[in-house]
This record gives structure tokens, C-alpha cells and sequence, in this order.
């Protein structure tokens, strides 16, 4: 078995506590050593007494350990090793693993150019700029030190705190225990590529010593699902990410014959893991036809080992799996099933593909239609202009398949809609420089005024 050390401000750490990860058959993969709560303590002051890097040092040392992670060895570890391994550890199809890759290779080169995106058009970069001689606002950072409670259904969740090093805060991650292994890749390349062990650290935890990350950083970031959100929802000093919740909506004046590709795609890219992918779909009109139609096209996709080249969904231990289509078919209760009354696919050795499941609802205010699975499972329901925009609250991205321009203004003034997409671009759509939940940066910068002579 591999070992997975901490990665503390001395350099990789055993601890004698450690977790074994296995992969989705059940064989150990992996020896993951977790940190007590006194290394966490020390990590963090560490992290508060170093010197911020130079602005050129780190973004260019973050290009290169994009690069690095990207194609080359990192701490023992080639590329082509890691893909395979974090494959058969997370259950991610090979497909879905290639594309986090370049997200995160992507992220490292254009994060300070991404992040510049969220400065409000009034403030400067720094005091230095001829604008302070009369007067301007600086932008600057909340804190120094960020953590991160890192998600394990996607590798690319490990894309978007590059953010933070670009603007110069040193961070904390603590991994999680179902995939620890890109988050330890991607330390080990930041390090490699000239980040100090003193700008940023690896911290696998229990759950006692979680909370000590948190309350030892000064902004932090946690995914979860919704009691993650109800819980740090009143806390400016933590910024949740929950389920997405992502909808599409097709309006009589659009044949959704033509917008299939797209809504499939929606559904089904990324294993459906994603917090963008589609979840729900409301027609407006009789939505038993596009349900029947989804459900053939997703039927067609293909059970498989997630390091197989044509794989597509999701793979979980099977007793997971099993757990997986228990919950669903408790909440499908009472809908029709066009695809799924059955989502487990047993793959022989442990393991089972979760498989597509299209149920069809009979009211727009139906509550299922917030339901979010980590596999392609997706509510098609009825649309109504009574319904109007209200139906599609709470949502991280709206596909709008219309061309009714008062209902388009109508969801983008709706605030509980954080991404609003017209036409035909899938939910999971996303380039740098574009807000995913809003911009990280308005959540680890804020505004200075400063005037100088």
C-alpha cells in the first residue's frame, strides 16, 4: 500500500493514526495519515508567521505546478499512475478524471487573471498606484490563512482555491477521506514547483480535529450538502458549497427536440456528480415526451469500470451503491419511472455502476425537484406560467431554453439563481475569469480606501 503523508510546514508527516482508503472494490489502496489536533495548531501558525511569496514567484510557480500536476512525476507518483489510481479510488470515470486535470492545469495558469475579475472597477491592486495620490480603494485580503474542507466526489473541486494562493494567502487543506490523493498530488506539485512548506499545507483529520482547521484559519471554505450550508450559513467566515441544484427549463416556444443534446449532456457529464449538472427539468407543456426521450438516450450509456477509456458513470463499493438506490427509490416514491427503478449495476468485483434514472413529477413546486444524487438522476415536471420563476429557485445554474425576454429578466433578477444560461449551454458550462457560486474573490478580498501624497 501507498502511503499518503501529511504534508505539515517540516515536510511530509507520518502520523501513527492512519485511515486505509481503499478503492471501489474494496481493496486498499492507500495508508492516509491523520494529523491530531496539536499538528493542526502548529500547521497553522506556521502558515500565519510566513512571508507572502512575491507576486510573480507565485503565479509563476503556480503555472509550473500546473503544468507539473498535469503531465509529470510528483512525488514518486507519473502522471499516468495518478489517473489510473485516483480512477479506481474515487470511482470517477477516466473521462471525467482527464477533464478535472486540465481544469486544475488551467486554473494554476490563469488564477490571478481569473480572480482580477471579481476587483471592483474603482479599486487598485496597490497604494502604490498614481490613483492614491487623489484618492481611490485598494483591494486587499481579509486574512492570511484559508482552509479548505475539500469535497471527494470530483477532482476538480481542488481547481478553485489556486484562487487563494494567486492572491497571496497561504492555505490549508484538509482532504477528503474518500479521494485524498489529488489533493496530496497537488501539494506536492505546488511544492515542487517553489511554494514553501510554510505556504502551503496537507492536513488529513478525524472529525474531532476538523473544526480546529476552521476555527485556526482566517476565511475558510466546506462543502457538504445542506446541513453544511444551514450550519455555517450565518458565518462570514465561511463560505459553504452545497448541492446545486441545477434545473433547465424549456418553454412552448422551443422545440426540445432540438435542445436534447444539450439537456443530456447537462444530466450526464461528469458522472452527474457535479453541483452543475441538471437535476431537474421543467417543460412547459407535457413533459412525458422528454422524460421518454432522455430516458432512451441515458439508458444507452455504458456500465463499466471507472478506468476503462468509454466509461461514463459513476462506480461506489456495491453495498454504497445499494445504499445510493435505497434513498432514491424512497424518495421516488409515488412518480413515474421512465428509467430507474433499479440503479444498481453490479460490476462483478465489489463494485457497481450507478446507473441513469429519469422520474417525472406532476407539479412544479414538487420538492423532489431539489433532490441532488451523485449520479445522473434528473426530475422532469411541468412547467406553468403560474408557476413562473418561483419554480426555479435555489438553483446554482439555469439553462433557459426560451425566448421570452421578460422571463429571462425575471430569473436573472431572482437571487437564489446564481448562474443564469441562455440557450443551448449545458448547466455544467463553466471558463475562468466566470463566477462559479459568485467570485472567490469577493469573499477573500474586500476594499481599502487609501489616499497618499
Amino acid at each position: 500500500m501507498d502511503a499518503l503523508d501529511a504534508l505539515g510546514p517540516k515536510g511530509p508527516y507520518r502520523s501513527r493514526h492512519r485511515l486505509t482508503v481503499h478503492d471501489v472494490t474494496g481493496a486498499p489502496m492507500a495508508e492516509l495519515s491523520l494529523v491530531p489536533r496539536l499538528f493542526v495548531t502548529r500547521a497553522l501558525a506556521a502558515l500565519r508567521a510566513a512571508d507572502t511569496l512575491p507576486l510573480e514567484e507565485r503565479l509563476a510557480a503556480l503555472k509550473r505546478a500546473g503544468e507539473l500536476f498535469a503531465t509529470g512525476t510528483v512525488a514518486g507518483m507519473s502522471y499516468a499512475a495518478y489517473e489510473g489510481a485516483v480512477c479506481r479510488m474515487s470511482g470517477t470515470p477516466l473521462a471525467n478524471v482527464r477533464i478535472a486535470v486540465e481544469a486544475i492545469r488551467l486554473s494554476a495558469a490563469e488564477a490571478y487573471r481569473s480572480v482580477q475579475a471579481a476587483r471592483p472597477v474603482g479599486a487598485v491592486g496597490d497604494w502604490r498606484d498614481p490613483y492614491a495620490r487623489s484618492g481611490t480603494a485598494v483591494w486587499i485580503r481579509r486574512g492570511d490563512v484559508f482552509a479548505v474542507h475539500a469535497a471527494g466526489n470530483h477532482p476538480a473541486v481542488h481547481a478553485l482555491w489556486l484562487e487563494a494562493l494567486a492572491l497571496g494567502y497561504r492555505v490549508a487543506v484538509r482532504p477528503s477521506r474518500r479521494e485524498p490523493l489529488t489533493p496530496y498530488r497537488l501539494v506536492s506539485a505546488l511544492r515542487e514547483a517553489g511554494f514553501g512548506t510554510d505556504q502551503v499545507v496537507l492536513l488529513p483529520t478525524d472529525h474531532d480535529a476538523a473544526g480546529e482547521i476552521l476555527h485556526g484559519a482566517d476565511l475558510s471554505m466546506v462543502y457538504g450538502g445542506q446541513e453544511v450550508i444551514d450550519r455555517y450559513a450565518a458565518d462570514p467566515a465561511v463560505l459553504p458549497n452545497g448541492p446545486g441544484r441545477s434545473k433547465i427549463l424549456i418553454t412552448a416556444d422551443r422545440k426540445w427536440h432540438d435542445h436534447l443534446d444539450v439537456v443530456v449532456d447537462s444530466i450526464a457529464r461528469h458522472g452527474g456528480t457535479a453541483c452543475v449538472n441538471a437535476t431537474a427539468v421543467l417543460v412547459e407543456g407535457d413533459p412525458a415526451p422528454v422524460a421518454e426521450a432522455l430516458a432512451e438516450r441515458l439508458a444507452a450509456l455504458p456500465s463499466l469500470p471507472p478506468q476503462d477509456e468509454k466509461a461514463v458513470l459513476p462506480v461506489h463499493p456495491l453495498e454504497v451503491a445499494r445504499g445510493f438506490e435505497r434513498l432514491l427509490l424512497g424518495k421516488a416514491a409515488g412518480a413515474r419511472a421512465w428509467l430507474g427503478g433499479g440503479v444498481v449495476d453490479d460490476l462483478g468485483d465489489g463494485s457497481a455502476a450507478l446507473r441513469p434514472a429519469v422520474f417525472q413529477l406532476d407539479d412544479p413546486r414538487d420538492a423532489r425537484l431539489g433532490v441532488e444524487l451523485s449520479f445522473p438522476c434528473v426530475w422532469v415536471a411541468p412547467w406553468t406560467r403560474e408557476a413562473g420563476v418561483a419554480a426555479l429557485r435555489d438553483s446554482l445554474v439555469v439553462t433557459a431554453l426560451t425566448g421570452d425576454e421578460a422571463l429571462l429578466d425575471g430569473l436573472l433578477a431572482e437571487p437564489s439563481i446564481k448562474n443564469l444560461y441562455i440557450g443551448d449551454h449545458p448547466t455544467h458550462w463553466i471558463a475562468p475569469g466566470i463566477p462559479h457560486d459568485a467570485y472567490l474573490g469577493e469573499f477573500l478580498m474586500r476594499t481599502k480606501a487609501v489616499i497618499r501624497g
